[in-house]
């Protein structure tokens, strides 16, 4: 017989299985496993642990922990493997939100209803504040945090599969692209003027490359002569305020980015505010020097960048236009004009020039 059922009072019970003989003394193994419930329950679970074992994806039930394993996940896979802006990200989700609510359960008892619960009471009485519920994109983050987490546990064969998979996470609501017209971004770009962060907003829309990026840019990654970029790397800051470089997680993140002639204009220009603005501060300007830094060459902040653009598009009454609606909105200008478009949003034929400002 390879399993069977024991009474242990009255809501629970004892699956007995069967495992065969161990190879070295040649006694025979025995797993033993409760479950609470009815005896439908303990049968269907026995029913489910055998046809794991006949399939190969038998796992066997340990005290491994939720808590314990996401803390493991993040150590061994998080850490090592992703960007540390996202690895902080994750950190945040898993101690603050998962192990709190379901940390204590084992991760082989981890059923799909108790995700699906905690979903529920997050969205409507999720908030540390006790004002009310989490949003959907807030809750859909814990939920892409656990499923990536349970999907490494599958992969080192300690659950035998993702019951995140089972769940239904909720309906978010998407982010509205705010693209620019020809007059919004001559507006943004006159008012930019008046500001150090004008080359830095000009190239946004006229290259359509990342605030990471751009912020991660440096002399010697730009051509002038031949007209283009070499993107290499990006900027990021963590909640401590240290501030990393780190290069990108895919190949075609790699690239090579088309400039305009009026691009390498406003870069010829930021050269040479720059330079100045070395010499007198005693020292050279170096081809490993930021594009776009602080008066000491220190790298921008990404929040500070943005809050700076956000306040440029209030004052020109275009409210809800973000940073990053920049990229979208070259590569729009790019369709318009009927440029063939690429990956990453960069063409070698893109000569993107808007009356009154290229």
């Amino acid at each position: 017989m390879r399993g069977h059922i024991r009474k242990r009072s009255k809501n629970s019970w004892t699956i007995v299985l069967s495992l065969g003989h161990d190879p070295q003394t040649g006694k025979k193994k025995y797993l033993w496993h409760s479950v609470k419930g009815t005896k439908r329950d303990a049968e269907k679970s026995l029913a489910e642990l055998l046809h794991q074992i006949d399939t190969g994806g038998f796992v066997k039930p340990g005290k491994l922990t939720v808590a314990i394993f996401l803390e493991r996940w993040l150590r061994d896979y998080v850490w090592p493997l992703l960007s540390p802006k996202t690895a902080e990200g994750y950190q945040d989700i898993v101690r603050r939100h998962l192990i709190p609510k379901l940390g204590q359960m084992p991760l082989t008892e981890l059923k799909p209803k108790h995700i699906q619960e905690f979903y529920a009471k997050a969205l409507t009485s999720g908030r540390l504040d006790g004002k009310g519920g989490l949003s959907p994109n807030s809750v859909l983050r814990y939920h892409q945090c656990l499923h990536s987490a349970l999907e490494s546990a599958v992969k080192w064969g300690l659950i035998a599969r993702n019951v995140a998979d089972a769940v239904d996470p909720p309906r978010t609501n998407k982010h509205r692209l705010n693209t620019l017209d020809e007059d919004g971004v001559n507006s943004i770009l006159q008012a930019a003027k008046s500001t150090p962060h004008y080359a830095l907003f000009y190239c946004a829309l006229f290259t359509g490359m990342r605030r990471s990026e751009l912020l991660a840019l440096r002399w010697c990654d730009v051509d002038l002569l031949l007209g283009q970029i070499s993107v290499t790397r990006s900027l990021h800051c963590l909640r401590n305020r240290a501030v990393i470089f780190r290069a990108p997680k895919l190949v075609k993140g790699r690239r090579m980015v088309a400039l305009s002639p009026s691009t390498c204009i406003v870069l010829r220009e930021q050269r040479e505010k720059q330079k100045a603005l070395s010499t007198m501060m005693g020292k050279r300007l170096e081809n490993s020097d930021l594009i776009f830094s602080q008066p000491d060459g220190r790298p921008l902040l990404p929040d500070s960048v943005t809050h700076v653009w956000v306040k440029l598009v209030r004052k020109v009454g275009l409210n809800g236009v973000r940073l990053h609606d920049a990229r979208h909105t070259h590569a729009s200008l790019l369709l318009k004009q009927g440029v063939l478009m690429c990956d990453n949003y960069n063409c070698r034929s893109a000569t993107t020039r808007i009356a009154g400002v290229a």
